[in-house]
């Protein structure tokens, strides 16, 4: 079963500019409903793992990995780092929802490396308040995705942390590339 929607062409009958790209999302999914069946399955993901990643528009996560709809929980957000909001997610996954393995990826060229914490001083003198959340950015890749294997093997609240694994994905070639926790 394909997983996959059309690519967004410009809706029919409208030139170039008209409309917002949220039209457009909206009359794709209009297609996509239109040839869609109910697959039958419920919320548990068939192979018990939840992923975790950037949410760089490049990595096709499903692709890379040779994943089906249904397979796994995904978990996406700036960098693929493990905040308080990505721990909430995957107890959720776990407790209620039976999965048992974490995969965190993260990428080469990553946004975040090119940011600082001041990300969140220059917030706060644009609009008057300081976002209550870190920005998360980072150096080293590698070290970051072992630090949030470590914010995954030893948070209170998840039952199963004994599958965890790290990768970077390399934006250029596809592939990825597992870290070794360092434990």
């Amino acid at each position: 079963m394909s997983t996959s929607a059309p690519r967004l062409a410009q809706p029919a009958g409208t030139a170039p500019g008209d409309g917002t790209v949220t039209d457009r999302l909206v009359e794709a999914n209009r297609a996509y409903a239109a040839g869609f069946a109910d697959p039958g399955m419920g919320a548990r993901p068939v192979l018990g793992v939840a992923v975790v990643a950037c949410m760089d528009a490049r990595i096709d996560l499903h692709a890379a990995l040779g994943l089906e709809l249904g397979d796994c929980h995904t978990v996406r957000n700036a960098g693929g780092v493990v905040t308080d909001d990505t721990i909430r997610s995957l107890t959720i996954s776990q407790r209620a929802l039976g999965t048992r393995s974490v995969v965190l990826i993260h990428h080469t060229g990553c946004g975040l490396e090119s940011l600082t914490e001041d990300f969140r001083i220059e917030l706060e003198m644009e609009v008057g308040q300081r976002p209550a959340w870190a920005v998360e950015s980072f150096r080293d890749v590698d070290q970051d995705v072992r630090q949030s294997m470590r914010r995954v093997r030893t948070s209170p609240f998840l039952p199963h942390t004994d599958d965890v694994r790290g990768f970077v994905f390399d934006v250029s070639t596809g592939l990825l590339r597992e870290i070794d926790p360092g434990d």
